[in-house]
């Protein structure tokens, strides 16, 4: 990630303990061991660092919210190797010596672009960041049919890993098994027949309990009057863990340097991103029940060319903070308050007249629908938005559009001023009569594309969410136009 009026890069090299939470598939209970593994180092005076495989919002959101720990997302489409690696030495800096990352695997182990490649894959990422896996088994209603299961993956990462131990084998990034929906007897066999087969440790389990299984998130959100229930939740299976983990195993595993050295990577501080940017400029950013998917790397990246981030609710706020230059509306739900967003009328003018009055804005998803003129949710009913932009959203009733992309600027302004694409990924049930069309999509892997978004001097808006970092331009274009308006 290099940026206008670095000379030079300075290198730094962090070792702390860490373990990627993985599985063979979705479902397996990755969740819920993070979760619950979260709060037991909590529990034990250490500083948990948490980190999410992939694109995805909602846990790392959950991990904020419910956990009270900051999260990261680590994606490798989005990124390359180095600037991964940049991003996750970045949060270990400093963290000290108690300090203990977890990172949360995606889907199954090895599942990545398209279903056809390990690239962007949860394996992907503990390979890059030179974590070792603890693949997480669910074993309800098996016995002995695990092994080969176990087996499978295990000769698999060997032939993918790159990794070589003293000797020149080849080596595996899975150090450690965990058993899911078990007994204790049926984990003591399994734990028996599994460690004299493959001499691979198996480290605990959780018993197959409801109380220790946590419950499915309504499209993620956790509302305010959730989140002492959950956190009880997550405190108890923590204390489950307190008679099932071999704790000092695992993190003797976490210790691991899998090169026989630690993990370097060109890092950028913050102040050399920021040198010549100017003065800071406040940039008015909705969070709310209804706007909450944020990239924790895009906002650390618009501090770094110079925004200062006010936060602001479209649901709960009359109108916009004062004295800004723009606007950041992510992404959410708006559609499950239709209602309530359409009667705060004062803040969708104050938006309105904003943008009218020259604020730059970047609408994201639910936030470009938000711009829009109506919004008609599955129930049908018509609400009206800020009207910024003519259109109407209406739920189609499919998935319109899922997965990653490339959004590559078409209009000579938009190459001009961006110079190359920007990755980043969609998903949403709704379509609009007014999606722009100033940026072409390109699926990985694919020959699929389509035309999307709407680009001005001013504006930036469509149903894709953006990963700066994969184009800091888009970063410090938005700050630069609103620091023109401020």
């Amino acid at each position: 990630m290099k940026f206008d009026g670095e000379e030079e890069k300075k290198s730094q090299i962090f070792n702390a303990p860490r373990i990627l939470i993985a599985a063979p598939k979705s479902g397996s209970g990755k969740t819920t061991i993070t979760c619950a593994l979260l709060q037991f180092l909590k529990n034990h005076g250490k500083k948990p660092l948490a980190f999410k495989c992939g694109p995805d919002f909602i846990d790392p959101m959950f991990h904020r919210q419910v956990l009270g720990i900051q999260s990261t997302n680590l994606d490798s489409f989005f990124c390359g190797d180095e600037l991964l690696k940049e991003i996750f030495l970045r949060d270990l800096k400093g963290s000290g010596e108690d300090s203990f990352a977890l990172i949360e695997g995606v889907m199954g182990l090895f599942d990545g672009l398209g279903g056809r490649s390990i690239k962007a894959s949860s394996y992907d990422i503990a390979r890059i960041t030179e974590t070792p896996i603890l693949l997480v088994i669910d074993a309800e209603g098996a016995s002995r049919s695990i092994i080969p299961l176990i087996k499978g993956f295990l000769d698999y990462d060997k032939e993918n890993s790159g990794l070589k131990n003293k000797e020149g084998k080849s080596e595996n990034l899975i150090k450690g098994i965990f058993l899911n929906k078990v007994s204790k007897s049926s984990f003591l066999l399994l734990k028996s027949l599994i460690e004299e087969e493959l001499t691979l440790p198996v480290l605990g389990y959780f018993p197959k309990d409801s109380e220790n299984v946590l419950k499915s998130r309504h499209l993620g959100l956790v509302l305010p009057g959730e989140i002492s229930n959950l956190q009880k939740q997550i405190q108890k299976s923590a204390e489950v863990l307190e008679e099932t983990l071999d704790f000092n195993a695992l993190e003797a595993i976490s210790k691991v340097a899998l090169r026989g050295k630690e993990l370097s990577a060109d890092f950028f501080p913050a102040e050399d991103v920021a040198k010549n940017t100017g003065e800071k400029v406040r940039i008015a950013v909705a969070w709310d029940e209804a706007f909450c998917f944020y990239y924790r790397e895009n906002l650390r990246l618009l501090e770094k060319f110079g925004a200062k981030i006010e936060y602001f609710s479209p649901l709960h706020d009359k109108i916009l903070p004062q004295d800004i230059g723009g606007i950041l509306l992510g992404g959410g739900y708006p559609e499950l308050y239709a209602a309530q967003l359409e009667s705060n009328i004062s803040m969708r003018e104050s938006i309105k007249s904003a943008v009218e009055k020259g604020a730059a804005v970047v609408a994201e998803c639910g936030g470009f629908m938000y711009l829009q003129e109506k919004l008609v949710p599955e129930g049908g009913e018509s609400y009206r938005m800020c009207g910024v932009i003519k259109g109407e959203c209406r739920y189609t009733g499919k998935l319109v559009r899922f997965g990653y992309a490339e959004f590559v600027p078409k209009n000579g302004a938009c190459r001009e001023i961006l110079k190359k694409a920007v990755k980043g990924h969609e998903f949403h049930y709704f379509d609009s009569t007014g999606n722009g069309a100033d940026f072409t999509a390109e699926k990985p892997l694919s020959k699929k594309a389509w035309d999307c978004m709407i680009f001005t001097p001013k504006m930036l808006a469509g149903y894709p969410h953006l990963y700066y970092p994969s184009n800091p331009e888009v970063a410090k274009w938005f700050v630069n136009s609103c620091r023109k308006e401020r």
